[in-house]
């Protein structure tokens, strides 16, 4: 029986399937296990049967395996570590029943790995030799002269400098062979895909000039024995994530149809036969996004929305409705999308099919992530090693609330100590990021943390967030701080007036545009008696610039260039920076240094603006850490962050 309460500790206790295969015959699942040693995080990979029994590890010692696949007669595993110490991966390659080898040894890592069918190749996405940017000799340990830049995309949250392009190579699997660079030049790939042959590989770029400012990936094919590659499929937003049918007819692949698609236009699956013609989008309605946009932190699984091909004549797909990411069946001529299960309060990761069988990745009802078999629109567990460490704990009460709101309905999901009844309780607002994206059924660890402690835990998806209509998630398109604003205040009124909330011990927490509306709220009202914000936008203005994908972010959300007085102006006012001489409540800033999607400025002109004022303030700066720090940042930071939150609400929440 679980007796224990969760708390900061919590994290590391957590353990993560991070990524699942299904072997080609459909009896065997090799997955990647993620659990914490000491202040290290170790990822190995396991392997169980598809009818379930007991998992068995394969790798082991102080390294991060990931991105695994089956050879095509089931008896290898190909898949990337990274051993500790070291800040690139290379592929290594196991049977089933031995010791792992290493591959490759390439000078800057590899990012992925897939085997073709016929098994004479394995496809690499890694950086290329050449440097862009550089000035100066390059030597191990020892920064350049300079760097030149000329492009937007020098940057981003996770890599920090792009010195390098990513390209796709092959190599054969077997030891002492290098790798054969397939592309070059000044792009980026992608999401690369086998054709049935052999012969062919798709994948994913964007070669135009204009990248950088407007980015617009399309699919481009390739022989696998070398040559110039060619575009398949350009739309009039992105595509990506090609597949192709079994029989080699068709590539799947998914896809905005609009040209300059804004942050809220939905993907689709399409198909676009391959010896030509036009191509055509299974779905065609802006209410139906294709992807995994209902979140859960309880399922890190790397995230495979699909499209996967059911036979010859249907694929399948993960599509967010309603805070729920089911997997669905669409037929290429009818008769629409049938949902492969029947399981409701469901956030599903990743799909996988081989022979005939179909498993998923999913997080159910605030039970973590774990593995599933589909079977007859039901969910058979496979395994328990995802959501085993909640045994030990009291796991809190999920309620699925409709909230009256100004526009409709605010799906809102309302987590409360197991044993709390329906008296008014210090109660913490928790907001998504995004905006796109939704807080899904699957639970969260800071929701498990803070009912731990006594809160209860709103998170609603107020207008801004995806799967309730494409009008639902544009009402935000350039105007942040408004609707999603009143939609958020009017959930705190609604729990206040059924008596579930104290109105004196309310609280706020968000995370990116999460931490810019926990600001923003409270430049608008001291209605709020305690706030964390962590990797906010507070100047809309500046972090057009210094967000990595600040321009074309604003230009996708209807935000404007604050290239023109009046356009700066409009950024101007809908920046939590400028009513900061209003905001009265105690405010905490949890900041990861590295964050390029958010950066450290953006929350410093807030910090020294309270500062300047004598506000209730104090600024975290977690150094290495990205924007997802919360998830994957070293384990004694996230337990440091996950006290800071419960001490702030604790301090400040229980008085005015």
């Amino acid at each position: 029986m679980a007796t224990h309460t969760a708390g900061p500790d919590i994290v590391r206790r957590q353990v993560a399937i991070e990524a699942f295969r299904l072997s080609p015959d459909g009896e065997t699942i090799a997955f990647v296990r993620r659990h914490v040693d000491g202040d290290m995080y170790r990822s190995h990979i396991w392997t169980v049967a598809y009818d379930g029994g007991r998992a068995r590890q394969l790798t082991s010692g102080a390294v991060r395996d990931s991105s695994v696949v089956f050879s095509p007669n089931g008896r290898q595993l190909a898949f990337v570590r990274t051993s500790e110490g070291e800040s690139h991966g290379q592929v290594w390659v196991t049977d089933i029943d031995s010791q792992p080898w290493q591959l490759t040894t390439m000078a800057s890592g590899v990012s992925s790995v897939s085997w073709s069918p016929d098994g004479r190749l394995l496809a690499l996405v890694a950086p290329s030799n050449e440097v862009r940017f550089i000035s100066g000799p390059l030597a191990e340990g020892r920064a350049p002269t300079a760097r030149r830049i000329t492009r937007l995309d020098w940057r981003d949250d996770e890599e920090g400098h792009r010195d390098r392009r990513y390209h796709l190579f092959v190599v054969e699997p077997r030891r002492r062979t290098r790798p054969r660079q397939l592309t070059q030049g000044d792009f980026d790939v992608v999401s690369p895909a086998w054709s049935p042959d052999g012969r062919t590989l798709a994948f994913t770029t964007d070669v135009r000039d204009e990248r950088d400012i407007d980015p617009r990936s399309s699919i481009w094919t390739i022989d696998a024995a070398g040559g110039e590659p060619r575009e398949l499929v350009a739309l009039g937003g992105n595509a990506d994530s090609a597949a192709w049918s079994p029989d080699g007819r068709w590539l799947a692949f998914l896809g905005q149809a609009v040209t300059g698609s804004s942050e809220w236009e939905p993907w689709w699956p399409w198909i676009v036969p391959i010896d030509g013609g036009d191509p055509r989008p299974l779905i065609n309605d802006r209410d139906v996004p294709v992807g995994g946009w209902a979140w859960s932190d309880l399922d890190l699984a790397e995230e495979l929305a699909g499209p996967v091909w059911l036979g010859d004549d249907a694929v399948g797909c993960l599509i967010t409705r309603r805070a729920r990411c089911i997997p669905f069946c669409i037929a290429l001529d009818g008769p629409g999308m049938q949902p492969l299960s029947n399981e409701d309060r469901l956030v599903t990761s990743g799909l996988a099919i081989a022979a005939g069988r179909m498993v998923i990745s999913a997080a159910i009802d605030g039970r973590a992530g774990d593995l599933y078999a589909i079977e007859g629109n039901g969910l058979r567990a496979i395994t328990d090693v995802g959501a085993g460490w909640q045994k030990r704990y009291r796991l809190p009460r999920i309620d699925e609330l409709e909230i009256p709101g100004p526009a409709g309905p605010i799906n809102t999901w309302l987590i409360s100590p197991p044993d709390a009844g329906a008296e008014a309780m210090a109660t913490v607002l928790h907001f998504h990021g995004g905006p796109g994206g939704s807080f899904g059924a699957g639970g969260s660890l800071d929701a498990m943390v803070l009912t731990g402690a006594g809160y209860r835990v709103a998170m609603p998806n107020i207008r801004g967030s995806v799967g309730f209509g494409y009008d639902w998630a544009s009402a935000v398109g350039g105007r942040w701080g408004q609707a999603d604003a009143a939609d958020a205040l009017t959930v705190a009124d609604w729990l206040v007036a059924r008596g579930l909330s104290d109105p004196a011990r309310l609280g706020l927490l968000g995370l990116s545009y999460g931490g810019f509306l926990v600001e923003w709220l409270i430049g608008i009202t001291d209605r709020f008696a305690a706030a964390v914000a962590e990797n906010g936008v507070s100047n809309q203005v500046s972090s057009w610039a210094n967000s990595y994908f600040g321009v074309h972010y604003h230009r996708r959300l209807g935000l404007a260039d604050p290239t023109t007085r009046e356009g700066m102006l409009s950024l101007w006012n809908s920046s939590p920076l400028s009513n900061v001489a209003r905001i009265q409540t105690p405010l905490l800033l949890l900041q990861a240094e590295e964050d390029r999607n958010c950066p450290a400025a953006d929350t410093e002109q807030l910090f020294t603006a309270l500062r300047v004022h004598g506000r209730k303030v104090e600024y975290v700066l977690y150094p290495e850490e990205h924007h997802e720090m919360k998830n994957y940042g070293r384990p004694d930071r996230r337990i440091d962050r996950h006290q800071r939150i419960l001490d702030w609400f604790a301090h400040y929440a229980s008085r005015r």
